[in-house]
């Protein structure tokens, strides 16, 4: 009945499925695993596109997944350039169904505070892709891309919250395809580079993914893990951003019935052993202070009236225990690993030591390196966006353009030098609109469960776009972050309209199973 209505649809499916499995038994025949993989992949990532068209929002989780998990795939197969800009096309592909089913009238939006000092930053950074200055003008594109691409994601996680249910499902899917992530770099840092990655990786990547770090005193190698991405930075990166949210999400689940909690509990207790082995020192200092802000935000918002501080004293405590309690496991089936990482922190972190470096790389390194941007002569100007931006190296290699001579290692002197002075002056309008902004909604939501989601939200935005950028560019532009920043800035606005449901009351009497369907 189907051939007879649509003939020639028919007929040129079948003629697209012959040819399709012809070209795959010649990769098969042949051995090329590479070339089948890729059609395995176009494949895969065709069922997605159109899952994607016909509901953006288990699109976006499709997306935020394959932004988790891109650098594994793409480690394993040589760095290739298609898979590095899968992303973008998925990317491009949410935006679309989005603006689709807004223009449907599906969907909420919102005008955000601080829409006017973005738009200004975002029209300033693309009359900088014409600088005269710049050699290519590949690279203003690079730059447009890095630092504006993510930003529909503001309306996508406001739009994205209707209800708590929606609220939990997002942090519950993040807390899966992260835990996974997590773990797999605690297993790298004990087994070494060998594991997890491939055994020629290719030259861009071999020395982001085999860095090792000496103790000064003691002498001890330790090892940067990578887990599923290319370099140790960006798993540095994500275990900052993964402890925020399941910091305050936990908070959130202490004064809200349902199950999850356990779950919760033992990724804050995996975070932190993670953290302890990654061997960075930014990871751990960071994410200490958050942990110690956050305890104390958590008190001062917590509901007094409703006497339920108690309860928030208990999860403190409990969260606490979970971090204890992971390093202590580790502790006893890893000591030497454990204790080659706490020797270099000490060495290096704690201000007894004769090799400290804590005030070096915590103020003198960062302010001579924002210094001495103003040794070029186009400060004021700037030298064009995207001109020492991540991934400028292979703009430089594909399309043969002279590199920029221009270069510090500090996220405000780079700001300087790709857009002036006028760029860095936007820049900090824009970021201190964006954190006092989400600090009043945090504020107006004190006494509530949402609090400590909002403050973890508030205190990501306001470590990301000032002291993580100051120190350099490379965590604003990495995709994970710049993602996550715009995402979670949306939930954060949605959240003092969002309803809190009767089923995940602490006065329930038991969950009511939810008529909302996961449906592709």
């Amino acid at each position: 009945m189907q051939f007879r209505r649509k003939p020639l649809v028919t007929l040129g499916f079948l003629v697209f499925a012959l040819v399709a499995a012809y070209e795959v038994s010649q990769f098969i025949i042949t051995g090329n695993m590479v070339g089948l993989a890729f059609i395995a992949m176009a494949f895969v990532g065709g069922t997605i596109v159109i899952g994607i068209l016909n509901n953006w929002r288990n699109g976006l989780y499709f997306f935020i997944a394959w932004l988790l998990y891109e650098d594994l795939i793409r480690k394993y197969m040589g760095n290739n350039m298609a898979i590095y800009f899968v992303k973008d096309f998925l990317g491009i592909v949410v935006y679309l169904a989005f603006f689709l089913a807004y223009r449907r009238k599906k969907l909420k939006t919102f005008r955000p505070p601080f829409f006017m000092p973005l738009m200004i930053f975002v029209w300033f950074g693309f009359m900088q892709v014409f600088n005269p200055a710049s050699p290519t003008f590949f690279y203003g594109i690079l730059g447009m891309k890095l630092y504006f691409f993510y930003i529909p994601l503001l309306f996508i996680g406001y739009a994205l919250i209707d209800t708590e249910l929606d609220l939990r499902r997002f942090f519950f899917v993040n807390m899966g395809l992260s835990v996974m992530i997590v773990a797999l770099g605690i297993v790298q840092s004990i087994l070494g580079s060998t594991f997890l990655n491939p055994e020629h990786p290719a030259e861009d990547l071999k020395e982001l993914s085999t860095l090792y770090r000496i103790a000064p005193i003691s002498g001890v190698v330790v090892y940067r893990p990578t887990s599923v991405f290319v370099s140790d930075g960006r798993f540095g990166h994500f275990l900052t951003v993964s402890w925020l949210l399941f910091f305050g999400f936990t908070g959130y689940l202490l004064l809200r019935r349902g199950k999850g909690r356990n779950f919760a509990f033992i990724c804050v207790g995996m975070i932190a052993a993670a953290s302890a082995l990654c061997a960075s020192r930014g990871v751990v200092v960071w994410n200490l202070f958050a942990a110690i802000a956050g305890s104390a935000a958590f008190l001062w918002g917590a509901p007094w009236r409703q006497g339920q501080v108690i309860r928030v004293l208990r999860g403190l405590q409990r969260a606490a225990l979970g971090a204890a309690l992971g390093l202590s496991i580790l502790f006893a089936t890893f000591p030497t690993a454990l204790l080659d990482r706490l020797a270099f922190y000490s060495e290096t972190l704690d201000p007894r030591s004769s090799t400290n470096e804590l005030a070096n790389r915590g103020w003198d390194y960062p302010v001579k390196n924002l210094l001495a941007a103003f040794n070029y002569e186009r400060w004021p100007y700037g030298y064009g966006i995207g001109t020492i931006s991540l991934g400028g190296q292979y703009v430089t290699r594909i399309l043969h353009v002279p590199p920029p001579t221009t270069s510090v290692e500090s996220g405000y002197g780079s700001i300087i030098i790709e857009m002036g002075i006028g760029g860095i002056i936007l820049w900090l309008v824009m970021s201190f609109s964006i954190v006092i902004s989400g600090w009043n909604v945090a504020r107006k939501l004190k006494g509530t469960p949402w609090f400590p989601v909002a403050f973890v939200i508030v205190w990501y935005a306001f470590l990301l776009l000032f002291p993580l950028t100051y120190g350099g560019l490379q965590p604003y532009q990495d995709f994970v972050l710049n993602a996550y920043l715009w995402l979670l800035l949306g939930i954060l606005f949605r959240l003092p309209t969002v309803a809190l449901s009767p089923q995940f009351s602490l006065g329930a009497s038991s969950p009511q199973p939810s008529t909302k369907r996961w449906m592709i």
